[in-house]
């Protein structure tokens, strides 16, 4: 087993979590980002930039009984259907009974911006988040 962090959009905090929890288990972090990061980790891959390179790379690294910490809702759902369990780094875990529904508002929001709505971004991480983050991985990890 193995925490796999989509690192391209990963707040540094929560990789340090990661990293720090994972020492705690001795699971081995892997991180995946494009040539545009500064990323310090044990099992880095670097890809290029192209459009959802890093999502590829990430899908061909999962196996069933991984955990992975992705913002996108598209590459969870393809890795819950691995087995993969999945968290964003607000601490939010994905499962089968809500992704559904967030990829279904994800389309909503993206056919509101292609009229020419404005939706809004996500807000300030504040230290509340790392907490829950952490509670959430350490939630997971221990229900092995």
């Amino acid at each position: 087993m193995k925490i796999i962090v989509d690192a391209d959009a990963c707040p540094k905090a929560v990789l340090q979590i990661c990293i720090r929890v994972a020492l705690k288990y001795a699971i081995p972090v892997w991180t995946v980002a494009s040539f545009n990061h500064n990323i310090e980790s044990d099992h880095h891959v670097v890809v290029g930039n192209a459009s959802q390179e890093a999502d590829i790379r990430v899908m061909n690294l999962a196996q069933t009984g991984d955990v992975a910490v992705t913002q996108d809702w598209g590459l969870a759902a393809m890795l819950l259907g691995k087995g993969v369990r999945c968290l964003n780094p607000d601490g939010r875990k994905f499962s089968t009974t809500n992704i559904e529904f967030l990829l279904e508002e994800r389309e909503a929001k993206a056919k509101f911006r292609r009229g020419g709505g404005r939706t809004k971004g996500p807000k300030k991480r504040i230290p509340e988040d790392d907490r829950k983050f952490e509670e959430c991985l350490q939630e997971i990890l221990f229900s092995l």
